[in-house]
């Protein structure tokens, strides 16, 4: 998965120069929704369906840093992206401590991770429809 990460990523940064960085990140979600939504599948099928999950999550699972990067730059200004970025990092490593202790719930509520990786996916798409709301415009002055 982190081979594959290390293409998607670079990929990634390359498309951040040449499109518009919402577009991408929608994207990003939207093909993690589904590869999350496949994964309970993947699990129980043959070692070629759980190879085919691990290429296709690792080529966006940090895929999303590079125009997420870029969004801030654009909303807070180039110099203000460090903090901004640091921010966003804190905030997704909270949401992922959440998200963990909430998959382990429903794994003890429902006996299996099936209905945590439908929700993730589930969350996913909210996330496309979030970015495409983002305005082009920066929402605060840049000093």
């Amino acid at each position: 998965m982190a081979l594959f990460d290390l293409v998607g990523t670079t990929l990634s940064g390359w498309l951040t120069d040449r499109w518009d960085s919402r577009y991408l990140l929608a994207w990003y979600y939207g093909l993690r929704g589904v590869s999350l939504l496949f994964l309970p599948m993947a699990l129980g099928a043959s070692d070629g369906a759980r190879w085919a999950f691990a290429a296709f999550y690792g080529l966006d699972w940090i895929a999303t840093v590079p125009p997420t990067v870029r969004l801030a730059s654009e909303a807070f200004g180039a110099g203000n992206v460090g903090v901004m970025f640091a921010w966003i990092v804190a905030a997704h490593q909270l949401g992922a401590a959440s998200a963990s202790f909430l998959a382990g719930v429903l794994r003890t509520t429902t006996g299996d991770y099936a209905l945590a990786f439908w929700v993730a996916g589930g969350l996913c798409f909210l996330a496309v429809v979030m970015v495409l709301r983002l305005r082009r415009t920066p929402a605060f002055a840049t000093a």
